[in-house]
């Protein structure tokens, strides 16, 4: 089991990562392999709509979206970790999942996903929501826990002082492990769902 984490927050060891890292400790304990990878602090720019990855199979952009495709591609699970600002994510981090998520062409189907998201007082579900989207439309399960996954702390290591908030992320990890191995077993007994043939639905003609 793989698990590749995200890092959205500007700064390398403040709340979002202590959220992560507190994930981390469980999957470790559980013999999940961990990635935290740090995108806050890089230039992403965002999708330009150019349809270049259609035909390359990558981003015309070569940065940290390519660089991240492979190790998307072979885990199990990903957790995006955000820093609320004006009850959104953080805009460099939306950028990068825009084009993550819109240049990389392989099934996503049933790989294991998980939001969490710190913030000194309000906009923690707003951003909550807004990180789970890119899951649901690209039919990746969502792990839950014992709340909606957030974390509270203004000052680096402020979070530390939630003890809800840790719980929750200690619990989310968990779940997300027991969610990614049975998904595992079931991959084995039964295969993937059946797919459709895709129909797109215009309403502008």
């Amino acid at each position: 089991m793989k698990v590749l984490m995200i890092n959205g927050s500007p700064h390398a060891k403040g709340n979002t990562y202590t959220a992560l890292h507190e994930m981390e400790k469980i999957f470790t304990e559980s013999g999940v392999e961990t990635e935290i990878l740090h995108i806050g602090n890089q230039a992403v720019r965002g999708c330009i709509a150019c349809y270049s990855c259609a035909k390359n199979g990558r981003c015309v952009f070569d940065d940290i979206v390519n660089e991240t495709a492979p190790k998307f591609e072979s885990c199990d699970g990903l957790v995006i970790g955000s820093p609320v600002y004006y009850a959104s994510a953080n805009a460099t981090l939306i950028a990068f999942l825009d084009r993550l998520f819109y240049s990389t062409h392989f099934d996503k189907t049933m790989k294991v996903g998980a939001s969490v998201v710190a913030a000194r007082r309000g906009g923690l579900s707003a951003t909550f929501d807004e990180l789970n989207e890119f899951f649901t439309i690209a039919g990746m399960p969502i792990a839950s826990s014992q709340y909606w996954n957030s974390i509270h702390g203004r000052e680096p290591g402020e979070a530390q002082q939630d003890a809800e908030g840790l719980q929750t992320m200690r619990t989310l990890a968990r779940n997300m492990t027991f969610l990614m191995k049975s998904i595992a077993l079931g991959k084995e007994a039964y295969g993937l769902p059946e797919k459709e043939p895709f129909q797109r639905t215009n309403f502008v003609r």
